[in-house]
Protein backbone atom coordinates (compact mmCIF):
# COMPACT_ATOMS: atom_id res chain seq x y z
CA UNK A 1 0.00 0.00 0.00
CA UNK A 2 3.03 2.44 0.64
CA UNK A 3 3.93 2.04 -2.49
CA UNK A 4 0.99 2.63 -4.54
CA UNK A 5 0.56 5.92 -2.42
CA UNK A 6 3.69 6.63 -3.10
CA UNK A 7 3.20 6.28 -6.59
CA UNK A 8 0.09 8.18 -6.67
CA UNK A 9 2.17 11.11 -5.07
CA UNK A 10 4.74 10.62 -7.98
CA UNK A 11 1.70 11.11 -10.41
CA UNK A 12 0.17 13.89 -8.68
CA UNK A 13 3.37 15.84 -8.31
CA UNK A 14 3.96 15.14 -12.46
CA UNK A 15 0.41 16.59 -13.07
CA UNK A 16 1.56 19.88 -11.05
CA UNK A 17 4.46 20.76 -12.98
CA UNK A 18 2.53 20.30 -16.26
CA UNK A 19 0.67 22.83 -14.85
CA UNK A 20 3.15 25.05 -14.08
CA UNK A 21 5.15 24.78 -17.06
CA UNK A 22 2.22 25.93 -19.49
CA UNK A 23 3.40 28.89 -21.29
CA UNK A 24 1.31 32.49 -20.51
CA UNK A 25 -1.53 33.19 -22.97
CA UNK A 26 0.16 36.10 -24.52
CA UNK A 27 3.37 33.65 -25.68
CA UNK A 28 1.26 30.92 -27.05
CA UNK A 29 -0.91 33.35 -29.22
CA UNK A 30 2.37 35.15 -30.58
CA UNK A 31 3.62 31.59 -31.27
CA UNK A 32 0.52 29.92 -32.88
CA UNK A 33 -1.88 32.58 -33.93
CA UNK A 34 0.01 36.07 -34.50
CA UNK A 35 0.91 35.05 -38.47
CA UNK A 36 -2.82 34.92 -39.09
CA UNK A 37 -4.19 37.29 -36.74
CA UNK A 38 -2.07 39.94 -36.78
CA UNK A 39 -4.19 43.01 -37.93
CA UNK A 40 -2.57 43.60 -41.13
CA UNK A 41 -4.71 45.52 -43.89
CA UNK A 42 -4.93 42.41 -46.06
CA UNK A 43 -5.52 39.37 -43.34
CA UNK A 44 -8.45 36.97 -43.64
CA UNK A 45 -8.20 36.19 -40.12
CA UNK A 46 -9.89 38.62 -37.36
CA UNK A 47 -7.41 40.90 -35.53
CA UNK A 48 -6.53 40.29 -32.32
CA UNK A 49 -8.64 43.30 -31.23
CA UNK A 50 -11.87 41.65 -32.81
CA UNK A 51 -10.76 38.37 -30.99
CA UNK A 52 -11.23 40.08 -27.48
CA UNK A 53 -14.19 41.43 -27.79
CA UNK A 54 -15.66 37.49 -27.56
CA UNK A 55 -15.71 35.36 -24.27
CA UNK A 56 -13.43 33.04 -23.20
CA UNK A 57 -15.82 30.23 -23.46
CA UNK A 58 -16.48 31.49 -26.61
CA UNK A 59 -12.71 31.40 -27.85
CA UNK A 60 -12.05 28.15 -25.99
CA UNK A 61 -15.26 26.42 -27.83
CA UNK A 62 -13.45 27.42 -31.49
CA UNK A 63 -9.99 26.18 -30.59
CA UNK A 64 -11.98 22.88 -29.74
CA UNK A 65 -14.93 21.81 -32.38
CA UNK A 66 -15.19 25.74 -34.05
CA UNK A 67 -13.60 26.77 -36.94
CA UNK A 68 -9.92 26.67 -35.24
CA UNK A 69 -10.39 23.29 -34.40
CA UNK A 70 -7.62 22.43 -36.44
CA UNK A 71 -5.14 24.97 -35.10
CA UNK A 72 -6.37 24.10 -31.85
CA UNK A 73 -5.46 20.30 -32.02
CA UNK A 74 -1.78 21.12 -31.98
CA UNK A 75 -2.19 22.14 -28.37
CA UNK A 76 -3.41 21.05 -24.95
CA UNK A 77 -6.21 21.58 -23.21
CA UNK A 78 -4.43 23.77 -20.77
CA UNK A 79 -2.91 26.19 -23.83
CA UNK A 80 -5.60 26.29 -25.68
CA UNK A 81 -7.37 27.32 -22.31
CA UNK A 82 -4.72 29.93 -21.56
CA UNK A 83 -4.92 31.33 -25.13
CA UNK A 84 -9.22 31.46 -24.43
CA UNK A 85 -8.49 33.56 -21.54
CA UNK A 86 -5.75 35.80 -22.52
CA UNK A 87 -8.16 36.85 -25.43
CA UNK A 88 -11.50 36.87 -23.34
CA UNK A 89 -10.00 38.48 -20.37
CA UNK A 90 -11.41 36.13 -17.72
CA UNK A 91 -10.28 33.44 -15.80
CA UNK A 92 -12.55 30.03 -16.77
CA UNK A 93 -13.46 28.71 -13.69
CA UNK A 94 -12.38 24.82 -12.95
CA UNK A 95 -9.08 22.83 -13.05
CA UNK A 96 -8.25 22.08 -16.60
CA UNK A 97 -7.56 18.99 -15.61
CA UNK A 98 -10.45 18.01 -13.99
CA UNK A 99 -9.22 16.21 -11.40
CA UNK A 100 -9.18 18.55 -8.34
CA UNK A 101 -12.20 17.16 -7.30
CA UNK A 102 -13.17 13.02 -6.68
CA UNK A 103 -9.87 11.65 -6.08
CA UNK A 104 -9.98 7.84 -4.62
CA UNK A 105 -9.95 7.93 -1.08
CA UNK A 106 -8.06 4.67 -1.08
CA UNK A 107 -4.99 3.34 -2.88
CA UNK A 108 -5.52 0.53 -5.50
CA UNK A 109 -3.26 -1.83 -6.90
CA UNK A 110 -3.80 -2.45 -10.93
CA UNK A 111 -3.68 -5.98 -11.78
CA UNK A 112 -4.36 -6.94 -15.56
CA UNK A 113 -6.80 -9.60 -14.24
CA UNK A 114 -11.05 -10.30 -14.29
CA UNK A 115 -13.50 -9.51 -17.05
CA UNK A 116 -12.77 -5.98 -19.50
CA UNK A 117 -12.67 -3.92 -22.50
CA UNK A 118 -9.34 -3.70 -24.10
CA UNK A 119 -9.02 -1.58 -26.79
CA UNK A 120 -11.60 -0.46 -29.35
CA UNK A 121 -13.52 -3.53 -30.39
CA UNK A 122 -12.64 -5.76 -26.63
CA UNK A 123 -10.98 -8.18 -28.65
CA UNK A 124 -8.09 -8.38 -31.46
CA UNK A 125 -10.95 -9.18 -34.40
CA UNK A 126 -12.61 -5.54 -33.37
CA UNK A 127 -15.84 -7.84 -33.12
CA UNK A 128 -17.43 -5.55 -30.72
CA UNK A 129 -19.20 -8.46 -28.96
CA UNK A 130 -18.34 -9.33 -25.27
CA UNK A 131 -19.48 -12.95 -23.39
CA UNK A 132 -21.95 -13.83 -21.00
CA UNK A 133 -19.54 -14.35 -18.54
CA UNK A 134 -17.69 -10.85 -19.26
CA UNK A 135 -20.52 -8.68 -19.64
CA UNK A 136 -21.96 -9.78 -16.73
CA UNK A 137 -25.32 -8.66 -18.03
CA UNK A 138 -28.24 -10.10 -20.13
CA UNK A 139 -31.70 -9.09 -21.59
CA UNK A 140 -33.34 -10.19 -18.12
CA UNK A 141 -30.76 -7.68 -16.28
CA UNK A 142 -31.40 -4.78 -18.08
CA UNK A 143 -34.90 -3.57 -16.41
CA UNK A 144 -32.41 -3.15 -13.56
CA UNK A 145 -30.05 -0.68 -15.18
CA UNK A 146 -29.44 2.42 -12.86
CA UNK A 147 -27.05 5.05 -13.37
CA UNK A 148 -24.15 4.42 -11.20
CA UNK A 149 -22.12 7.87 -11.70
CA UNK A 150 -20.85 10.28 -14.09
CA UNK A 151 -18.16 12.03 -14.99
CA UNK A 152 -17.66 15.49 -16.37
CA UNK A 153 -14.78 16.57 -18.91
CA UNK A 154 -13.60 20.00 -18.71
CA UNK A 155 -13.21 22.29 -21.42
CA UNK A 156 -14.56 19.89 -23.87
CA UNK A 157 -17.74 20.26 -26.13
CA UNK A 158 -17.44 15.93 -27.21
CA UNK A 159 -16.97 13.49 -25.52
CA UNK A 160 -15.06 11.72 -28.05
CA UNK A 161 -12.84 9.04 -26.95
CA UNK A 162 -14.86 5.52 -25.58
CA UNK A 163 -13.19 4.19 -22.20
CA UNK A 164 -11.10 0.84 -21.35
CA UNK A 165 -12.08 -0.97 -18.78
CA UNK A 166 -9.21 -3.75 -17.34
CA UNK A 167 -8.57 -4.74 -13.74
CA UNK A 168 -11.53 -3.07 -12.50
CA UNK A 169 -9.84 0.39 -13.93
CA UNK A 170 -11.53 2.20 -16.32
CA UNK A 171 -9.07 4.19 -19.02
CA UNK A 172 -10.60 7.28 -21.06
CA UNK A 173 -8.85 10.24 -23.09
CA UNK A 174 -10.48 13.40 -23.30
CA UNK A 175 -10.86 16.68 -26.07
CA UNK A 176 -8.66 18.75 -23.72
CA UNK A 177 -5.92 15.94 -23.38
CA UNK A 178 -6.59 15.01 -20.44
CA UNK A 179 -6.12 10.89 -19.94
CA UNK A 180 -8.15 9.48 -16.82
CA UNK A 181 -7.72 5.88 -14.98
CA UNK A 182 -10.82 5.92 -12.94
CA UNK A 183 -12.39 3.25 -10.57
CA UNK A 184 -14.55 1.61 -12.58
CA UNK A 185 -17.28 1.01 -10.04
CA UNK A 186 -17.59 4.22 -8.46
CA UNK A 187 -16.21 6.96 -11.05
CA UNK A 188 -12.94 7.98 -8.61
CA UNK A 189 -10.02 9.16 -9.75
CA UNK A 190 -6.77 7.49 -9.71
CA UNK A 191 -4.56 9.19 -11.80
CA UNK A 192 -4.62 12.06 -14.51
CA UNK A 193 -2.13 12.60 -17.25
CA UNK A 194 -2.06 15.60 -19.78
CA UNK A 195 -1.55 14.85 -23.44
CA UNK A 196 0.05 17.36 -26.21
CA UNK A 197 -2.95 17.05 -28.03
CA UNK A 198 -6.74 15.81 -27.70
CA UNK A 199 -7.30 12.16 -27.07
CA UNK A 200 -10.06 10.76 -29.14
CA UNK A 201 -8.27 7.03 -29.40
CA UNK A 202 -9.40 4.05 -27.31
CA UNK A 203 -6.66 3.29 -24.88
CA UNK A 204 -5.16 0.04 -25.42
CA UNK A 205 -3.61 -1.86 -22.28
CA UNK A 206 -0.74 -4.51 -22.23
CA UNK A 207 1.06 -6.15 -19.57
CA UNK A 208 5.10 -4.91 -19.86
CA UNK A 209 8.20 -5.57 -17.05
CA UNK A 210 7.28 -5.34 -13.70
CA UNK A 211 3.79 -3.98 -14.53
CA UNK A 212 1.08 -2.47 -17.18
CA UNK A 213 1.28 0.25 -20.06
CA UNK A 214 -1.45 2.09 -21.21
CA UNK A 215 -1.12 2.96 -25.10
CA UNK A 216 -2.66 5.59 -26.71
CA UNK A 217 -2.61 8.47 -29.17
CA UNK A 218 -3.48 12.32 -29.74
CA UNK A 219 -4.72 14.60 -32.32
CA UNK A 220 -0.96 15.97 -32.85
CA UNK A 221 0.28 12.70 -34.39
CA UNK A 222 2.02 11.13 -31.24
CA UNK A 223 1.78 8.39 -29.36
CA UNK A 224 1.61 7.49 -25.87
CA UNK A 225 2.38 4.54 -23.46
CA UNK A 226 2.06 5.51 -19.49
CA UNK A 227 2.41 2.90 -16.39
CA UNK A 228 -0.85 1.93 -15.97
CA UNK A 229 -0.82 2.14 -12.23
CA UNK A 230 0.75 5.53 -11.64
CA UNK A 231 0.30 7.10 -15.46
CA UNK A 232 3.70 8.00 -15.07
CA UNK A 233 5.34 8.48 -18.91
CA UNK A 234 7.00 5.88 -20.06
CA UNK A 235 7.67 6.98 -23.49
CA UNK A 236 5.89 9.05 -26.31
CA UNK A 237 6.66 9.41 -30.19
CA UNK A 238 5.49 11.24 -32.84
CA UNK A 239 5.03 9.55 -35.47
CA UNK A 240 4.00 11.61 -38.70
CA UNK A 241 5.34 15.36 -39.23
CA UNK A 242 2.51 16.15 -41.73
CA UNK A 243 0.95 19.38 -39.76
CA UNK A 244 -2.80 18.20 -39.81
CA UNK A 245 -1.92 14.46 -39.20
CA UNK A 246 -3.53 13.09 -35.78
CA UNK A 247 -4.75 9.77 -34.92
CA UNK A 248 -8.12 8.51 -34.80
CA UNK A 249 -8.23 5.04 -34.77
CA UNK A 250 -7.01 2.83 -31.07
CA UNK A 251 -3.47 1.30 -31.66
CA UNK A 252 -3.53 -2.62 -31.72
CA UNK A 253 -0.65 -4.05 -29.46
CA UNK A 254 0.34 -7.63 -30.38
CA UNK A 255 3.54 -9.61 -29.37
CA UNK A 256 5.03 -6.36 -28.59
CA UNK A 257 4.30 -4.02 -31.02
CA UNK A 258 1.93 -1.67 -31.08
CA UNK A 259 0.17 -0.80 -34.82
CA UNK A 260 -1.33 2.70 -34.86
CA UNK A 261 -3.39 4.21 -37.98
CA UNK A 262 -2.83 7.63 -39.03
CA UNK A 263 -5.17 10.28 -40.32
CA UNK A 264 -5.23 13.67 -41.33
CA UNK A 265 -7.19 16.90 -41.11
CA UNK A 266 -6.28 17.38 -43.94
CA UNK A 267 -9.77 16.58 -45.30
CA UNK A 268 -11.48 19.91 -43.94
CA UNK A 269 -8.71 22.27 -45.52
CA UNK A 270 -8.13 21.39 -49.08
CA UNK A 271 -11.36 22.99 -50.66
CA UNK A 272 -9.32 27.05 -49.21
CA UNK A 273 -7.58 28.53 -52.09
CA UNK A 274 -4.56 29.62 -50.23
CA UNK A 275 -3.87 25.66 -49.58
CA UNK A 276 -1.96 23.58 -51.55
CA UNK A 277 -3.84 20.52 -51.34
CA UNK A 278 -2.78 17.94 -50.96
CA UNK A 279 -0.01 16.16 -49.44
CA UNK A 280 -0.91 13.77 -46.96
CA UNK A 281 -0.91 9.99 -47.15
CA UNK A 282 -2.71 8.04 -44.42
CA UNK A 283 0.03 5.36 -43.16
CA UNK A 284 0.17 2.60 -40.72
CA UNK A 285 3.29 2.26 -38.24
CA UNK A 286 4.42 -0.27 -36.17
CA UNK A 287 6.04 0.94 -32.72
CA UNK A 288 8.17 -1.59 -30.17
CA UNK A 289 5.95 -1.70 -27.63
CA UNK A 290 8.77 -1.46 -25.06
CA UNK A 291 10.31 1.47 -25.89
CA UNK A 292 8.39 3.42 -28.64
CA UNK A 293 11.04 3.02 -31.73
CA UNK A 294 9.68 3.38 -34.90
CA UNK A 295 9.87 -0.03 -36.50
CA UNK A 296 8.44 0.70 -39.81
CA UNK A 297 5.92 2.83 -41.40
CA UNK A 298 3.88 1.77 -45.05
CA UNK A 299 2.08 4.40 -46.43
CA UNK A 300 -1.17 3.58 -48.81
CA UNK A 301 -0.30 5.63 -51.21
CA UNK A 302 3.07 4.50 -52.19
CA UNK A 303 4.49 7.57 -54.00
CA UNK A 304 5.12 10.92 -52.44
CA UNK A 305 2.69 13.91 -53.73
CA UNK A 306 3.22 15.73 -56.72
CA UNK A 307 3.24 19.19 -57.94
CA UNK A 308 -0.36 19.47 -60.24
CA UNK A 309 -0.86 22.86 -60.76
CA UNK A 310 -2.28 26.03 -59.26
CA UNK A 311 -4.38 26.96 -57.01
CA UNK A 312 -6.78 30.39 -57.98
CA UNK A 313 -4.71 31.84 -55.67
CA UNK A 314 -1.36 30.92 -56.91
CA UNK A 315 -0.48 28.37 -54.57
CA UNK A 316 1.04 24.92 -55.32
CA UNK A 317 -1.27 22.01 -55.70
CA UNK A 318 -0.12 18.27 -55.06
CA UNK A 319 -1.29 15.17 -55.21
CA UNK A 320 -2.23 12.11 -55.35
CA UNK A 321 -3.15 12.78 -51.43
CA UNK A 322 -5.47 11.05 -48.90
CA UNK A 323 -6.85 6.99 -48.03
CA UNK A 324 -6.45 8.10 -44.15
CA UNK A 325 -6.78 5.20 -42.01
CA UNK A 326 -9.81 6.54 -38.92
CA UNK A 327 -10.13 3.45 -37.12
CA UNK A 328 -8.27 0.49 -35.29
CA UNK A 329 -6.63 -1.91 -37.17
CA UNK A 330 -7.65 -5.87 -36.88
CA UNK A 331 -4.86 -8.52 -36.19
CA UNK A 332 -5.95 -11.59 -38.15
CA UNK A 333 -3.57 -13.73 -35.37
CA UNK A 334 -4.63 -17.14 -37.73
CA UNK A 335 -2.66 -15.51 -40.90
CA UNK A 336 -0.01 -12.90 -39.32
CA UNK A 337 -2.16 -10.07 -41.15
CA UNK A 338 -3.11 -6.47 -40.08
CA UNK A 339 -6.46 -5.07 -41.36
CA UNK A 340 -6.91 -1.74 -41.94
CA UNK A 341 -9.88 0.47 -43.73
CA UNK A 342 -9.58 3.87 -45.59
CA UNK A 343 -11.06 6.46 -46.49
CA UNK A 344 -11.25 8.88 -49.97
CA UNK A 345 -8.52 10.48 -52.11
CA UNK A 346 -8.23 14.18 -51.40
CA UNK A 347 -6.59 15.09 -54.71
CA UNK A 348 -5.27 14.52 -57.89
CA UNK A 349 -5.65 11.14 -59.20
CA UNK A 350 -7.89 8.85 -57.23
CA UNK A 351 -5.53 5.61 -56.23
CA UNK A 352 -6.41 1.93 -55.52
CA UNK A 353 -5.70 1.97 -52.08
CA UNK A 354 -8.58 4.06 -51.23
CA UNK A 355 -11.61 3.32 -49.62
CA UNK A 356 -10.74 -0.06 -49.49
CA UNK A 357 -9.68 -2.85 -47.01
CA UNK A 358 -6.23 -3.49 -47.05
CA UNK A 359 -3.75 -6.45 -45.61
CA UNK A 360 -0.41 -6.02 -44.56
CA UNK A 361 1.52 -8.64 -42.91
CA UNK A 362 3.69 -8.17 -39.79
CA UNK A 363 6.46 -6.98 -41.90
CA UNK A 364 4.46 -3.81 -42.96
CA UNK A 365 4.15 -5.47 -46.82
CA UNK A 366 0.64 -5.11 -48.25
CA UNK A 367 -0.37 -8.53 -49.46
CA UNK A 368 -3.97 -7.47 -50.87
CA UNK A 369 -6.09 -4.15 -51.36
CA UNK A 370 -10.16 -4.40 -51.47
CA UNK A 371 -11.56 -1.52 -53.07
CA UNK A 372 -14.94 -1.07 -51.96
CA UNK A 373 -15.48 2.08 -54.04
CA UNK A 374 -13.04 3.66 -57.12
CA UNK A 375 -12.50 7.23 -57.93
CA UNK A 376 -13.77 8.93 -54.48
CA UNK A 377 -11.94 12.37 -54.48
CA UNK A 378 -13.35 14.73 -51.90
CA UNK A 379 -12.37 17.51 -49.70
CA UNK A 380 -14.98 19.56 -47.31
CA UNK A 381 -16.20 22.21 -48.89
CA UNK A 382 -16.74 21.11 -52.23
CA UNK A 383 -20.39 20.79 -54.22
CA UNK A 384 -20.93 19.62 -57.16
CA UNK A 385 -21.70 22.74 -58.79
CA UNK A 386 -18.84 24.80 -56.72
CA UNK A 387 -17.06 27.24 -58.88
CA UNK A 388 -13.80 27.29 -56.99
CA UNK A 389 -10.94 26.05 -59.10
CA UNK A 390 -9.73 24.27 -56.55
CA UNK A 391 -12.83 21.72 -56.21
CA UNK A 392 -12.27 21.25 -60.07
CA UNK A 393 -11.40 17.35 -59.71
CA UNK A 394 -13.86 16.84 -56.77
CA UNK A 395 -15.61 13.58 -57.71
CA UNK A 396 -16.69 12.54 -54.19
CA UNK A 397 -19.02 10.98 -52.86
CA UNK A 398 -16.93 10.37 -49.73
CA UNK A 399 -17.61 6.75 -49.78
CA UNK A 400 -14.89 6.16 -46.14
CA UNK A 401 -14.24 2.83 -44.65
CA UNK A 402 -15.11 4.66 -41.22
CA UNK A 403 -15.26 0.97 -39.61
CA UNK A 404 -12.79 -1.42 -38.17
CA UNK A 405 -12.66 -4.31 -40.17
CA UNK A 406 -14.05 -6.86 -37.99
CA UNK A 407 -12.86 -10.62 -38.73
CA UNK A 408 -15.99 -12.82 -37.78
CA UNK A 409 -16.34 -16.61 -37.39
CA UNK A 410 -18.87 -18.46 -40.00
CA UNK A 411 -21.41 -21.35 -38.16
CA UNK A 412 -18.69 -24.29 -39.96
CA UNK A 413 -15.70 -22.38 -39.08
CA UNK A 414 -14.82 -20.39 -42.05
CA UNK A 415 -13.24 -17.04 -40.93
CA UNK A 416 -14.95 -13.75 -42.92
CA UNK A 417 -14.18 -9.71 -42.71
CA UNK A 418 -17.09 -7.76 -41.93
CA UNK A 419 -17.29 -3.90 -42.78
CA UNK A 420 -19.77 -1.03 -43.03
CA UNK A 421 -19.19 1.59 -45.22
CA UNK A 422 -20.30 5.31 -45.50
CA UNK A 423 -22.01 4.10 -49.08
CA UNK A 424 -24.67 2.53 -46.50
CA UNK A 425 -23.42 -0.58 -47.89
CA UNK A 426 -22.20 -3.47 -45.36
CA UNK A 427 -19.58 -5.86 -47.07
CA UNK A 428 -18.81 -9.69 -46.26
CA UNK A 429 -14.72 -10.28 -47.75
CA UNK A 430 -12.82 -13.64 -48.27
CA UNK A 431 -9.55 -13.54 -46.54
CA UNK A 432 -8.85 -16.18 -47.63
CA UNK A 433 -9.20 -14.97 -51.61
CA UNK A 434 -7.87 -11.31 -50.97
CA UNK A 435 -11.08 -9.77 -50.22
CA UNK A 436 -12.95 -11.35 -52.76
CA UNK A 437 -16.78 -10.36 -52.09
CA UNK A 438 -19.04 -12.85 -50.52
CA UNK A 439 -21.93 -10.34 -50.09
CA UNK A 440 -23.11 -7.24 -49.45
CA UNK A 441 -25.69 -5.29 -48.13
CA UNK A 442 -27.74 -1.83 -48.70
CA UNK A 443 -27.92 -0.63 -45.05
CA UNK A 444 -28.96 2.89 -45.77
CA UNK A 445 -28.44 5.26 -48.48
CA UNK A 446 -25.19 6.69 -47.89
CA UNK A 447 -23.11 9.72 -48.27
CA UNK A 448 -20.98 12.14 -46.41
CA UNK A 449 -21.67 11.61 -42.46
CA UNK A 450 -23.83 9.01 -43.76
CA UNK A 451 -24.03 5.34 -44.25
CA UNK A 452 -22.40 3.01 -41.54
CA UNK A 453 -20.26 5.30 -39.52
CA UNK A 454 -17.92 4.81 -36.79
CA UNK A 455 -18.39 0.87 -35.75
CA UNK A 456 -20.56 -1.99 -36.70
CA UNK A 457 -20.48 -5.36 -34.42
CA UNK A 458 -21.15 -9.60 -35.19
CA UNK A 459 -21.70 -12.33 -32.72
CA UNK A 460 -22.17 -16.07 -33.66
CA UNK A 461 -25.00 -15.75 -35.85
CA UNK A 462 -25.54 -12.03 -37.33
CA UNK A 463 -23.42 -8.75 -38.61
CA UNK A 464 -25.24 -5.92 -37.25
CA UNK A 465 -25.17 -1.95 -38.56
CA UNK A 466 -26.31 0.68 -37.62
CA UNK A 467 -27.42 3.79 -40.04
CA UNK A 468 -26.37 7.41 -39.86
CA UNK A 469 -27.63 8.92 -42.87
CA UNK A 470 -27.85 12.45 -40.74
CA UNK A 471 -28.76 14.84 -43.60
CA UNK A 472 -30.94 12.61 -45.40
CA UNK A 473 -34.53 12.27 -45.49
CA UNK A 474 -34.54 9.33 -43.63
CA UNK A 475 -32.00 9.09 -40.30
CA UNK A 476 -31.20 6.33 -38.43
CA UNK A 477 -32.61 2.57 -38.34
CA UNK A 478 -30.70 -0.91 -37.07
CA UNK A 479 -29.84 -3.83 -39.00
CA UNK A 480 -29.60 -7.64 -38.99
CA UNK A 481 -27.63 -9.69 -41.17
CA UNK A 482 -27.16 -13.35 -41.36
CA UNK A 483 -23.32 -13.86 -41.28
CA UNK A 484 -23.47 -16.83 -43.65
CA UNK A 485 -26.24 -15.58 -46.69
CA UNK A 486 -25.97 -11.21 -46.03
CA UNK A 487 -29.92 -11.75 -45.80
CA UNK A 488 -31.65 -9.56 -43.56
CA UNK A 489 -32.62 -11.05 -40.26
CA UNK A 490 -34.44 -8.22 -39.10
CA UNK A 491 -34.74 -4.42 -39.62
CA UNK A 492 -35.24 -2.45 -36.36
CA UNK A 493 -36.75 1.28 -37.67
CA UNK A 494 -35.35 5.09 -35.87
CA UNK A 495 -37.09 5.79 -33.22
CA UNK A 496 -38.70 9.48 -32.73
CA UNK A 497 -35.93 11.50 -31.19
CA UNK A 498 -35.74 12.25 -27.99
CA UNK A 499 -34.31 16.09 -27.82
CA UNK A 500 -36.17 18.81 -28.45
CA UNK A 501 -36.39 19.64 -32.34
CA UNK A 502 -33.95 21.46 -34.01
CA UNK A 503 -31.52 20.69 -37.29
CA UNK A 504 -28.89 19.00 -35.18
CA UNK A 505 -31.95 16.31 -33.44
CA UNK A 506 -32.32 13.81 -35.37
CA UNK A 507 -32.30 9.69 -35.46
CA UNK A 508 -29.29 9.11 -36.85
CA UNK A 509 -27.27 5.77 -35.54
CA UNK A 510 -23.60 7.20 -36.00
CA UNK A 511 -22.16 5.87 -33.15
CA UNK A 512 -20.32 2.39 -32.86
CA UNK A 513 -23.10 -0.75 -31.52
CA UNK A 514 -21.97 -3.07 -29.08
CA UNK A 515 -23.44 -6.65 -28.52
CA UNK A 516 -23.49 -8.95 -25.68
CA UNK A 517 -26.16 -12.55 -25.48
CA UNK A 518 -29.53 -11.52 -26.87
CA UNK A 519 -28.81 -7.82 -26.83
CA UNK A 520 -27.35 -4.62 -29.32
CA UNK A 521 -26.69 -1.38 -27.57
CA UNK A 522 -27.07 1.48 -30.37
CA UNK A 523 -26.92 5.21 -29.49
CA UNK A 524 -28.27 7.85 -31.23
CA UNK A 525 -28.00 11.60 -31.98
CA UNK A 526 -31.06 12.05 -30.53
CA UNK A 527 -29.01 11.09 -27.04
CA UNK A 528 -30.73 7.82 -26.41
CA UNK A 529 -28.89 4.89 -25.52
CA UNK A 530 -31.37 2.05 -26.74
CA UNK A 531 -30.81 -2.09 -26.15
CA UNK A 532 -32.22 -4.21 -28.68
CA UNK A 533 -33.62 -7.71 -29.16
CA UNK A 534 -30.73 -9.44 -31.24
CA UNK A 535 -33.85 -11.94 -32.31
CA UNK A 536 -36.09 -9.42 -33.77
CA UNK A 537 -34.73 -6.41 -32.98
CA UNK A 538 -37.79 -5.11 -30.23
CA UNK A 539 -36.25 -2.48 -27.90
CA UNK A 540 -35.94 -3.98 -24.28
CA UNK A 541 -34.53 -0.63 -22.86
CA UNK A 542 -33.38 2.82 -23.38
CA UNK A 543 -32.20 5.97 -21.48
CA UNK A 544 -32.09 9.35 -22.25
CA UNK A 545 -29.11 11.20 -22.15
CA UNK A 546 -30.35 15.02 -22.48
CA UNK A 547 -29.77 16.35 -19.50
CA UNK A 548 -26.83 17.95 -16.65
CA UNK A 549 -25.70 15.38 -14.83
CA UNK A 550 -23.95 15.57 -11.08
CA UNK A 551 -20.79 14.44 -11.73
CA UNK A 552 -18.06 13.12 -9.26
CA UNK A 553 -15.36 15.04 -10.55
CA UNK A 554 -17.70 18.41 -10.20
CA UNK A 555 -16.96 19.18 -13.68
CA UNK A 556 -20.15 20.82 -14.89
CA UNK A 557 -21.19 18.36 -17.50
CA UNK A 558 -23.90 17.48 -19.78
CA UNK A 559 -25.35 14.88 -22.43
CA UNK A 560 -26.16 15.14 -25.82
CA UNK A 561 -25.48 13.02 -29.12
CA UNK A 562 -23.65 10.23 -29.68
CA UNK A 563 -22.26 9.78 -32.83
CA UNK A 564 -18.74 8.62 -32.45
CA UNK A 565 -17.62 5.80 -29.73
CA UNK A 566 -19.54 2.93 -28.81
CA UNK A 567 -20.79 1.53 -25.10
CA UNK A 568 -18.72 -0.66 -23.82
CA UNK A 569 -19.74 -3.70 -21.16
CA UNK A 570 -17.98 -5.04 -19.13
CA UNK A 571 -18.46 -6.87 -14.86
CA UNK A 572 -22.41 -6.00 -14.74
CA UNK A 573 -21.54 -2.11 -16.11
CA UNK A 574 -22.53 -0.61 -18.77
CA UNK A 575 -20.29 2.60 -19.94
CA UNK A 576 -20.98 5.24 -22.77
CA UNK A 577 -19.87 8.51 -23.65
CA UNK A 578 -23.11 11.28 -24.46
CA UNK A 579 -22.11 14.95 -26.33
CA UNK A 580 -20.77 15.24 -29.88
CA UNK A 581 -20.37 18.92 -31.30
CA UNK A 582 -19.75 18.91 -34.49
CA UNK A 583 -20.48 16.99 -37.72
CA UNK A 584 -24.21 17.28 -37.01
CA UNK A 585 -24.33 16.30 -32.85
CA UNK A 586 -25.14 18.33 -30.27
CA UNK A 587 -22.76 19.23 -27.49
CA UNK A 588 -21.63 17.60 -24.65
CA UNK A 589 -19.18 16.47 -22.29
CA UNK A 590 -19.84 13.43 -20.01
CA UNK A 591 -19.17 10.17 -19.32
CA UNK A 592 -21.78 7.95 -17.87
CA UNK A 593 -21.91 4.28 -16.12
CA UNK A 594 -24.73 2.48 -15.46
CA UNK A 595 -25.14 -0.62 -12.94
CA UNK A 596 -26.97 -3.17 -11.72
CA UNK A 597 -29.42 -2.86 -8.75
Amino acid sequence: MAAALALGAIASARIVCAQVATPSGDSLFQNHCAECHNGASEARAPAPEVLRQRSAASILEVLATGAMRVQGATLSGPERRAIAEYLGGATLAGDPTGASHGRCESSSTFVMSGPGWNGWGATPENRREQSAVAAGLDATLLPRLKLKWAFGFPDATSAWAQPTVVGGWLFTGSQNGSVYALDAKSGCIRWVFSADGGVRTAVSVGPRAGGAAVYFGDTGAKVYALDAASGALLWKTKIEEHPLARITGAPALYRGHLYVPMSSYEESQGARPEYGCCTFRGSLSSLDARSGKIVWRTYMISGEPQPRGKSSSGATLFGPAGAAIWSAPTIDTMRGLIYVGTGNSYAGAAVPTSDAVIALNLAGKIEWVKQLFPEDVFVSGCHAKSENPNCADQRGPDYDLGNSPILAMLPHGRRVIVVGQKSGIGWALDPEKRGEVIWQYRAGAGGALGGIEWGSAVDGEHAYFAVSDILGAAPGGLHAVSLQSGERAWYAPPQPPRCTAGPRCNAAQAAAISVIPGVVFSGSNDGALRAYSTQNGAILWETDTNREFETVNGVAAKGASMLGPGPVIANGMLFVSSGYGAFGGRAGNVLLAYGIE
